[in-house]
């Protein structure tokens, strides 16, 4: 088992802390994460996008000069695709992007993306995030105390909306609680800083 140290919100360590070897400490499968960062990136896709195509634009409806004699190049309609306010050939239409990936493939790439973390030395274990009003500078604080001034996740055993709101206007810094975590925050979220009581949750989740 992996043991990292445990510290306080200035940074001291108090305690120490073993991480399970099933969650914390496999060998991370880098396809089956990029599989899963590749669907929830297409998942969070609204699709909404939509163009008309000649027949749903306005006008047109009748031939804009004489077929021949003219000199020019014959033309049905003001609304074909070539016309400035015609048209698109091929528009994009609303369409859904879901990608369904299954439940034993998430949960592997959990355990890859958290390991990863251990192996690089990002993941911080802290004993207790105690935030009792909405003070940006005291998150900043900590932050810095933790060496994560630049970039960071702060996984939350419970919702603590002290903190949320206060590390909401922080470049970089996201939020999550235990059931709200995903591989793709977890990858790109910089360091990952996580309560003691968090660690249990997580365990007692992803633990085979």
């Amino acid at each position: 088992m992996a043991t990292l140290n445990v510290v306080d919100m200035a940074g001291n360590a108090v305690s120490t802390i073993e991480l399970s070897d099933a969650v914390f400490g496999i060998e991370p499968n880098v396809s089956i994460m990029h599989t899963v960062v590749k669907a929830y990136l297409a998942n969070q896709r609204q699709g909404t996008q939509s163009a008309k195509n000649r027949s749903e634009v306005s006008g047109g409806g009748r031939k804009p000069y004489r077929q021949k004699g003219t000199g020019r190049a014959r033309q049905g309609s003001i609304r074909a695709v070539q016309w400035k306010g015609g048209g698109m050939a091929f528009p994009v239409k609303p369409r859904d992007y879901r990608v369904s990936v299954n439940k034993k493939v998430r949960a592997l790439a959990m355990r890859s993306a958290l390991s990863s973390k251990v192996a690089d030395g990002e993941m911080i274990v802290v004993d207790s995030i105690n935030m009792d009003e909405f003070k940006t500078k005291k998150v900043v604080s900590m932050l810095n105390a933790l060496g994560a001034d630049r970039k960071a996740l702060i996984v939350m055993d419970e919702k603590n909306e002290f903190l949320i709101r206060s590390a909401a206007n922080i470049p970089g810094v996201k939020t999550a609680l235990t059931n709200t975590i995903n591989v793709y925050d977890i990858l790109n979220g910089g360091k990952f800083i996580v309560s003691a009581d968090a660690i249990k949750k997580i365990e007692e989740v992803y633990t085979k």
